[in-house]
């Protein structure tokens, strides 16, 4: 008997996933992104206050955008480079006029806000630095037991000063009505009239109460929310036409939270400044929680100033009466 020939079988070569199904998975993150882009405002605060955090820092949402473009360079995924451009076009419907430069020359008065910190070890080299911005205006949030260095240091260069519980303002015009606004339990909130030679400006100083973390309960931000309404209500009593608020308020203008704060008004740094501006942590800034904001005038510019011994930095702009 003859031997049988071997059977000889061949493999099939395996198939690779095309460039339309390498991905999909991840490309899921693009719809996700998109809808916290346009539905932040859904999110809901009692849920540990992740509404308020969301919007805080809704700009560094974008960063989905390279992440995806890196993850379809290295994975050949034709299916997410074009996910990433849902985000991106949104993104920068939303946040691409922030990046231009908005900044003019002109202005008849400079102003400043800065949240000095009370644990600052520096308080006087802190203040001879605000002195030197030049501005007309200084507004200083959470002063404590350091409230007389500020005051020793910006004496010669601004005459006129009012402090008022943790926050003060200080002018090279002359200043009257100053008095304590009731947004908290401790003053935290201060009301003045500036003199300038274009006319009187009513100015507010504020420094919310802070928005804190809780294991339990997530973000709390009933407080800063509370005190965010009472100062709202005292800037739609305001008589004079020509009204600046300036300080510290714990959230951004994206903060629906602090709308009926922040939307009858117009911040200076998203009318006529450079990028978002943000202010805190000064170390690597991630949010902008230091607002100038304006009704009843036009600013010119807006721009921060460098880093103090503080955690904040100070925030500066120009307006036209």
């Amino acid at each position: 008997m003859s031997p049988q020939p071997e059977t000889v079988r061949l493999r099939r070569p395996r198939r690779h996933p095309g460039v339309w199904r390498q991905g999909r998975a991840t490309a899921l993150l693009a719809p996700l992104a998109t809808l916290v882009l346009l539905g932040h405002a859904q999110i809901p605060d009692w849920l540990g206050g992740l509404g308020s955090l969301t919007e805080s820092f809704l700009p560094w949402t974008g960063l989905v955008v390279p992440l995806l473009l890196v993850c379809a360079a290295i994975r050949r995924s034709a299916t997410l480079a074009v996910a990433v451009l849902l985000p991106a076009v949104v993104w920068g419907a939303l946040f691409g006029g922030t990046l231009a430069d908005k900044r003019t020359d002109g202005g008849d008065l400079t102003v400043v806000t800065h949240n000095v910190n009370e644990q600052n070890p520096r308080p006087s080299r802190t203040a001879r630095a605000l002195a030197a911005s030049d501005a007309d205006v200084v507004a200083l949030e959470e002063l404590g037991d350091d409230a007389s260095v500020y005051r020793a240091v910006l004496r010669d260069d601004y005459p006129y000063h009012s402090v008022q519980g943790t926050v003060g303002l200080w002018s090279r015009h002359p200043l009257a009505d100053a008095r304590t606004l009731d947004v908290a339990p401790w003053p935290r909130a201060m009301r003045a009239t500036v003199r300038t030679p274009e006319g009187p400006v009513a100015v507010y100083v504020a420094h919310l109460l802070s928005v804190r973390f809780s294991s339990l309960t997530g973000l709390g931000t009933d407080g800063r929310d509370r005190a965010a309404a009472r100062l709202a209500a005292a800037l739609r009593a305001e008589p004079l036409p020509r009204t600046l608020l300036l300080g510290d308020l714990n959230g951004t203008t994206d903060d629906g939270a602090l709308s009926a704060l922040t939307s009858p008004m117009r911040s200076a740094q998203e009318v006529a400044g450079a990028g978002f501006g943000l202010s805190w942590p000064a170390s690597f800034p991630l949010a902008r929680i230091d607002h100038i904001l304006v009704r009843g005038m036009r600013p010119c510019s807006a721009w921060n100033l460098r880093a103090t011994d503080s955690d904040h930095l100070p925030v500066a702009a120009s307006v036209r009466l």
